[in-house]
């Protein structure tokens, strides 16, 4: 009850009560409320979400946010809703991975009043402070935080390429603030820092580090609104006398001695490429030291990305959707300076022309629903997506799998760019097709991740390179990829291209038993693999088992129907929500929003409550996308089920809460679900706009009676995604009683 109070306090704290328009390129008036008063930056932040709860701008390429100063997978984003201690403000972090990376630049207020030590037993002494959270305040783009054992105030905003900070400080002869550069947590490690101190306002310098990206760079420049009256220089915990500091860990201790309630202010500038970048970057963006004005400014960029989507619905449904389409726009990321230039997985530096080169593209997770949800939403961001990929491709030959700060991670598996341009492609959105088309092409041919045994094979074996490691899982998803590069042959009049990859995307076939009727583990010799046990969690399935990786065919899912037969599929859908683990069952980590052997915690299985409308049951899958948002989504901080994952786990939301589910993110088609909302409109590019509208909606009332579409009577299971951007409206009309599959088709 502490929290939901909190939040009351903050949305009144920060709410703006009257109404603004704004033109659309038809000149119609689009009229919209204050949308950043919905968001909770602190949901994720509790249970498996990993989220963090500081500032960014919509795909920014900075991200302020406190750190509890604690390893382990509850802090991977840095920060834990149930800790009480923050030991600074760094300025990269990842939001909802499994990953726990970058925590680059960390910034420390302190003054004479605390002096405890949160790593006794470690050799850096690494300061905090306590804090509660009755004073503690987030919202897009603000963030700030009583340090109670300090007294100081401190409160965070940032452009895209800028962190900027302010302390409020009480009176102190011996204040400080501390850059530490050699701070790291969980799988991030210092290599290489420097800090040059250029006068007694301006700090510049850099930290490389290694984890799960091998070679990040993060040059920074740091002006400070007030003189430091002193400095010291440490290099790897050890003082120096000079004004520089290069070693694997350095960092600088500044000293003021500040009055009651005076405020310094710290601009922070990012580049991975040089500190004369980072100065750029500032210079450009953040030229003057009016806090305020800034944080009105990042609001206003997320009232602005917020407002594609409008939504009528009661309070807490809007702090729900609205907090999910908050998170689908924190990545991709942006990574090229201000001049285009940018840090390439090569380790060159390179330059985007004509483009904005963005990062942290977890593609096994965000092809299936964010990538599409941005088609719509902000095509003019995919356009930049697909050059970035193209520009990965330029620098190592392939197309990004998982890539952040300017590296190839490998993480995950599949080849899952290609959906991505693939889906961008047949929605219109422009690129260089023959170059995307090549890029393809030559990922799918190449030696990398498996990919030369499944070509020999048909399927990756389980006793092949990589020792059975994901190999069922590697197969499903490299079979998809192929169908995509395969629709994307046949568009370009590629034939023979096509039968080529049309053939190689029926590989999932080749795992399929019909005797378990699961796909299961085959060696080099065709044999299955024995002692098979579907809801078991193997080294044979990605982060899954049999039961949650047997939908994945999502390109061919009738000849799945057709392979199993319509009596099998149906009962094995049924059990996939009725089969729950028993108390014995081992789980992994990310077995989580578990409803029966499916996992909505976990991405494979997103698609999977929209497929009783391919057996003519949508019923089934209009009660279960309900299910699924009641019970696995709140806008309170544990109010993720599983890992956020960059915006998939969000974009799942919003394009249920909408009545849509993109099941096969190529084709362009959006399958009916039941939708939340009692009103939607999506802002379309061209100045449109697309209504949703539900009739007699309520909790009881979860199934579609009739649908509407533009005034008439419209019987199709799907729209697409053509139909949409014509603009419009699509009515729906609910009842608390299921219809007949035969009143609709698919």
């Amino acid at each position: 009850m502490k929290y939901i109070t909190l939040a009351k306090i903050l949305f009144l704290a920060v709410a703006i009560t009257n109404f603004y328009s704004c033109k659309t390129g038809s000149d119609a008036t689009y009229s919209r409320e204050n949308l950043t008063q919905w968001v909770n930056v602190f949901t994720g932040t509790d249970g498996p979400g990993n989220t963090y709860p500081g500032v960014a701008r919509p795909f920014g390429m900075v991200q302020l946010s406190p750190d509890n100063g604690l390893g382990g997978w509850s802090r991977i984003a840095g920060y834990s809703w149930n800790d009480t201690t923050i030991a600074g403000f760094s300025h990269k972090h990842l939001t909802g991975t499994g990953a726990g990376d970058m925590y680059d630049i960390l910034v420390m207020p302190v003054n004479s009043r605390f002096n405890d030590d949160l790593w006794p037993d470690e050799e850096d002494f690494r300061p905090y402070s306590v804090f509660s959270h009755e004073h503690e305040w987030g919202r897009p783009g603000y963030y700030a935080v009583n340090l109670l054992s300090y007294g100081i105030k401190a409160e965070l905003t940032t452009t895209e390429r800028v962190g900027f900070h302010r302390y409020t400080f009480p009176e102190d002869d011996t204040s400080q603030i501390l850059i530490d550069l050699g701070y790291a947590l969980n799988w991030d490690a210092p290599v290489d820092t420097y800090i040059e101190i250029l006068n007694d306002t301006t700090l510049s310098g850099y930290r490389f580090s290694t984890g799960w990206a091998k070679d990040q760079r993060e040059y920074f420049v740091i002006k400070i609104s007030k003189p430091f009256k002193s400095f010291t220089l440490f290099e790897n915990n050890k003082p120096v006398i000079s004004k520089t500091a290069h070693a694997k860990k350095t960092k600088v201790n500044l000293g003021f001695k500040t009055s009651e309630n005076e405020q310094i202010l710290l601009k922070v500038a990012l580049s991975s490429v040089s500190a004369d970048g980072a100065l750029a970057n500032l210079e450009a963006e953040l030229p003057g030291w009016d806090f305020d004005n800034s944080v009105q400014e990042a609001d206003a960029a997320w009232q602005e990305q917020l407002a594609c989507i409008s939504i009528e619905g009661s309070d807490y449904l809007k702090g729900v959707f609205y907090t999910n389409l908050y998170h689908c726009f924190l990545t991709p990321s942006l990574h090229s300076d201000i001049d285009g230039q940018y840090k390439a997985p090569d380790s060159s530096i390179r330059r985007a022309v004509g483009f904005r080169r963005y990062d942290t593209f977890s593609l096994w997770d965000t092809y299936r629903a964010a990538h599409p949800l941005y088609t719509l939403v902000c095509p003019e961001k995919v356009n930049d997506f697909i050059a970035s990929f193209l520009a990965h491709y330029d620098a190592t030959g392939l197309l990004p799998v998982w890539s952040m700060a300017g590296n190839e991670t490998d993480m995950m598996i599949g080849y899952h760019a290609v959906p991505v341009i693939v889906d961008a492609y047949f929605k219109n959105i422009p690129m260089d097709a023959e170059k995307a088309y090549e890029a393809c092409r030559q990922t799918a041919m190449s030696n990398a991740w498996d990919l030369a045994e499944y070509i020999k094979y048909g399927y990756v074996p389980s006793d092949g390179l990589n020792k059975g490691y994901w190999s069922v899982s590697k197969t499903m998803e490299y079979a998809y990829d192929d169908y995509c590069v395969a629709v994307f042959a046949k568009a370009l009049t590629k034939t023979a291209d096509y039968s080529y990859f049309f053939q190689r995307s029926l590989s999932w076939k080749n795992h399929y038993d019909s005797l378990s009727t699961f796909f299961r583990p085959k060696d080099k010799s065709g044999e299955f693999v024995m002692n098979f046990v579907a809801k078991d969690y193997t080294e044979y399935f990605c982060e899954s088992n049999a039961w949650q990786y047997f939908w994945s065919v999502q390109h061919q899912l009738d000849s799945l129907i057709k392979l199993t037969g319509k009596e099998i599929f149906e009962s094995k859908l049924d059990s996939m929500f009725s089969y729950f683990p028993e108390p014995g069952d081992k789980l992994p980590i990310f077995s989580t929003g578990m409803i029966g052997q499916y996992a909505h915690g976990n991405e494979p299985g997103h698609h999977v409550a929209y497929l009783y409308n391919y057996i003519g049951q949508p019923h089934k899958t209009q009660k279960l996308a309900r299910e699924i948002m009641a019970t696995q989504y709140s806008n309170r901080p544990d109010g993720f089920c599983g890992n956020e994952d960059c915006g998939q786990m969000s974009a799942w939301y919003v394009w249920s809460a909408l009545g849509f589910y993109p099941v096969n993110p190529v084709d362009g088609i959006y399958h009916l679900g039941s939708p939340v909302i009692d009103n939607a409109k999506i802002k379309l590019p061209d100045g449109q706009l697309f209504e949703i509208s539900v009739h007699n909606n309520s909790d009881e009332n979860v199934y579609i009676q009739s649908i509407k579409l533009n005034g008439n009577s419209y019987n199709k299971l799907s729209i697409t995604h053509q139909e949409i951007l014509k603009g419009g409206k699509i009515e729906f009309f609910m009842g608390n009683t299921p219809v007949s599959g035969e009143k609709f088709i698919r």
